[in-house]
């Protein structure tokens, strides 16, 4: 694609050593990934600043470059814009000729929950024989293929890609979690959403973002800037989400748990051994996509335990019915649906129980001990994985939390550790990160014992565990390790692990 034409979407500044219309191979943010005929994108980055990268840039084959200021001592054409990550976001759809536009693009945010919605949406949809892409902080799936993923919402050029070898396979369904970060650093500018959802909102990335504020207009941004013919779901269970009903173009549909003045709600809410069945309401016929979704109510039972599951599926089902999918395809799916990793995950149901959950914040914490609640158990041995790269403020927000279900739970001691045999340097407990935690974990009254390694922590707590108790292995990074570790104790004393099952 020639320049002239690449570049077309762009508000160019200024320009320099620019004379011929350059025939462009590839674009680059990374010096390293430029070859012969790209242009490169220099992007300023939280760690570095990719203008410094320019020369080696033009080293490796680069003969244009994007730019906030011209580099001195560089002869090849610079074009100048306001913000050039944003402008990356813009040339990859256009070098890839905008490929999410050839299908329909599902978009979920959330602070808890996007990867089991995505997931139950997959489920559904290749139930019904669809070849499907996925892009999300686990996988990203074109097709039969996936990738581990690096970020839980890709960068704009390699998303665009994806998007492109999507259309290549004749997808015609992509989900995709859609990160605040991702938001905020223009990664999803220009991607042509037809269905977006907005499941809940919880303080979480707040260091990432400077505040509460950003991180709330970050994420909010995907439904506020939401186009004209596509479809808004919105849980008005959450204050701050209920608030943008009356703010976007798209044509909103709102559902809740408890609220009965939804469009669509939940009634008649039962845990069966931790595991729920409901009645999904459909207060009044709508029309979604030209076509009519009637007015109704029909059962969900779910397979996978807990409270969690109920929202995550809720919005799932939402977006099932607005795209037309049928009552009984949804219903089978989700009886089926067998869940996501360490998402309230079971991953040993013997004599005792042993539950892997990601704990990440304060309302993922306050779900998965208002599960527990519900389980019977003679006692809780709960081991915490402290946060690492996330702040004071996370690791005081989730100690408070937790405290919170002292007396409901009947927590005597917790039993912590720092991971330092299974995270990498970015994920490092701090010592003011682990001050925090221990200080409001003493003041509670609640015994509490600090391990450095994962390893030593599991098998201090595996030895204590008796017939009937449950083990919760709770925490993000730190404890990702944490089920193998565990069932590896296990099988070396000789006790037999279960099939897993799963839940968020």
């Amino acid at each position: 694609m020639y320049i002239k034409e690449l570049l077309e979407p762009l508000n160019i500044i200024d320009e320099k050593n620019y004379q011929d219309n350059i025939d462009i191979m590839g674009i680059a943010y990374h010096s390293e990934r430029v070859d012969e005929g790209f242009i490169y994108v220099a992007v300023r980055g939280y760690l570095t600043d990719g203008h410094k990268y320019v020369k080696s840039a033009e080293k490796n084959g680069a003969v244009a470059v994007l730019v906030e200021e011209f580099i001195e001592d560089c002869d090849l054409p610079q074009f100048k814009v306001e913000n050039s990550r944003k402008s990356l976001s813009e040339i990859s759809a256009k070098f890839y000729e905008y490929p999410s536009k050839e299908m329909k693009v599902i978009g979920v945010t959330a602070t808890n929950g996007k990867t089991t919605t995505t997931y139950m949406l997959n489920h559904i949809y290749e139930s019904l024989g669809y070849k499907t892409g996925l892009v999300g902080s686990v996988i990203n799936k074109v097709g039969g293929r996936s990738v581990p993923s690096e970020l839980t919402t890709p960068e704009s050029l390699d998303l665009q890609k994806i998007f492109r070898d999507m259309r290549n396979e004749d997808i015609k369904i992509a989900l995709m979690e859609v990160s605040s970060m991702a938001l905020e650093l223009y990664r999803v500018n220009d991607v042509d959403y037809d269905i977006v959802s907005f499941n809940n909102f919880s303080r979480e990335h707040i260091d990432q973002h400077g505040s509460f504020e950003k991180y709330w207009d970050a994420k909010s941004s995907l439904i506020r800037k939401a186009k004209k013919e596509s479809y808004a779901l919105l849980n008005i269970d959450d204050e701050h989400i209920r608030t943008l009903v009356n703010q976007t173009q798209a044509t909103v549909i709102t559902y809740s748990t408890k609220d009965e003045s939804a469009n669509i709600y939940v009634k008649d809410l039962k845990l069966v051994k931790g595991r729920a069945r409901f009645t999904v309401v459909i207060r009044e016929s709508f029309q979604a996509f030209g076509k009519i979704i009637e007015k109704n109510e029909f059962e969900i039972n779910l397979s996978i335990p807990g409270l969690h599951s109920v929202e995550n599926a809720l919005v799932a089902t939402v977006i099932a019915l607005t795209d037309g999918i049928a009552i009984k395809t949804i219903q089978k799916s989700m009886s089926e649906f067998a869940g996501v990793e360490r998402r309230f995950e079971y991953v040993y149901e013997k004599d005792f129980l042993i539950i892997d959950d990601h704990f990440a914040n304060q309302k993922n914490i306050n779900v998965s001990l208002e599960t527990l609640s519900h389980i019977n158990c003679n006692q809780l041995h709960l081991l915490y994985a402290i946060r690492g790269n996330r702040g004071i403020t996370v690791n005081r927000e989730n100690a408070e939390t937790l405290v919170s279900w002292k007396d409901r739970l009947n927590i005597k001691e917790v039993i912590g550790t720092k991971s330092i045999d299974s995270v990498t340097s970015k994920d490092t407990v701090s010592e003011e990160e682990e001050t925090v935690f221990k200080e409001i974990i003493k003041e509670a009254g609640i015994k509490l014992i600090i391990f450095d390694r994962l390893e030593e922590a599991i098998n201090f707590t595996l030895k204590r565990t008796h017939k009937n108790d449950i083990v919760l292995l709770a925490g993000c990074q730190g404890m990702d390790n944490g089920a193998k570790i565990a069932l590896d104790y296990i099988n070396h004393t000789n006790q037999s692990p279960i099939q897993r099952s799963y839940i968020n």
